[in-house]
């Protein structure tokens, strides 16, 4: 494989394949806490799993051909949003929580469709989507049905866009740009990512973490809109320093760590808030093995969810509880 395609392939496996940091797209709307979902890899390929918060009822709930990952809860947490790929393709599908009734939507020809996550509304889904004959990478956005597709940003100095959220007001995009530099030790470097905000029309656009900050492609506004989370370091930029939780202000103002890890080798990389806006969820990685904790917004009160073992759970996301019960 060569050329433009080969690139877009290459660029996709990696924010779909490299599970050693979650990459979703999405933004965590306000309401009751429900199931968690993440990608882990099977013997079938990387699928999608959901977890009570209590680390009770473990589930597969795709056995898709190829990946699926990015998975983003709709805001009554009815419904899941995901990416599906492989070398040929990425395609963004819808299903329920618990897998069934999954559609893909429509796909014009030769375009590669990743990190959705929906407006605070549920009427609306933001993606990234790289078109190969113009090698152009940006954010879109349509209806829940694939209808009303339009491009809304993008690109950026290295051609790539990607992670868009919306606030909970539903008034500005986060999303994270690529400077075309790569971090992280040889031979798992990165390209280097900032952390913007915008209008939702595109305009407006303003940098509100540096390129050296080494994010994951992964952020995620609090429930009350006052402040977004993510991880830095994430590909260790700094090579002897950890992975670590920072949250900040809309303005990226009041930057700070919520994780305090420095010895290299134990890491923590964010997930979500929680809908009631209480919690966040996050994957701790230490001595080899992960574990899926939830902690305060401040870093207190760690608990366990799923104890550390070879299983890894990546691209986490918390859900709503939906109005009727849960059928595990």
């Amino acid at each position: 494989m060569s050329g433009v395609v080969g690139r877009v392939v290459a660029f996709f496996a990696t924010v779909v394949l490299s599970l050693a940091a979650p990459l979703t797209a999405d933004a965590t709307p306000p309401g009751k806490n429900g199931l968690i979902a993440f990608t882990a890899g099977t013997d079938q390929g990387n699928q999608l799993f959901t977890v009570r918060p209590n680390g009770r009822h473990l589930r597969q709930i795709t056995h898709v051909d190829g990946d699926a990952a990015n998975v983003d809860w709709a805001p009554d947490g009815r419904h899941l949003v995901f990416a599906i790929s492989n070398e040929r393709s990425s395609r963004i599908a819808i299903a329920e929580p618990d897998g069934r009734k999954m559609r893909e939507l429509p796909q014009p020809p030769g375009v590669f469709d990743d990190q959705p996550s929906y407006s605070p509304d549920g009427r609306t889904i933001y993606f990234e989507r790289y078109v190969v004959a113009a090698n152009d990478d940006a954010i879109w956005r349509m209806a829940t049905d694939g209808s009303h597709q339009c491009r809304i940003l993008g690109p950026f100095p290295a051609g790539f866009v990607t992670d868009p959220n919306l606030s909970p007001d539903g008034k500005m995009l986060s999303f994270q740009g690529f400077d075309g530099s790569v971090t992280g030790p040889p031979p798992d470097k990165e390209p280097a990512r900032g952390l913007f905000t915008a209008d939702l029309k595109g305009r407006h656009i303003t940098q509100i973490r540096p390129y050296t900050a080494d994010e994951t492609i992964k952020a995620d506004w609090s429930p009350d809109g006052r402040c977004i989370a993510v991880t830095e370091n994430a590909n260790h930029f700094h090579a002897d320093d950890s992975a670590n939780i920072v949250t900040m202000r809309a303005d990226g103002s009041h930057a700070r760590r919520i994780t305090h890890f420095h010895d290299g080798q134990t890491n923590a990389y964010f997930g979500s808030y929680s809908p009631d806006g209480r919690w966040v969820v996050f994957r701790l990685e230490v001595g080899g093995l992960f574990a899926l904790y939830r902690m305060r917004p401040d870093g207190s009160h760690r608990h366990v969810i799923l104890p550390p073992s070879t299983f890894l759970p990546s691209l986490i996301d918390w859900g709503a509880r939906p109005n009727h019960h849960w059928h595990h």
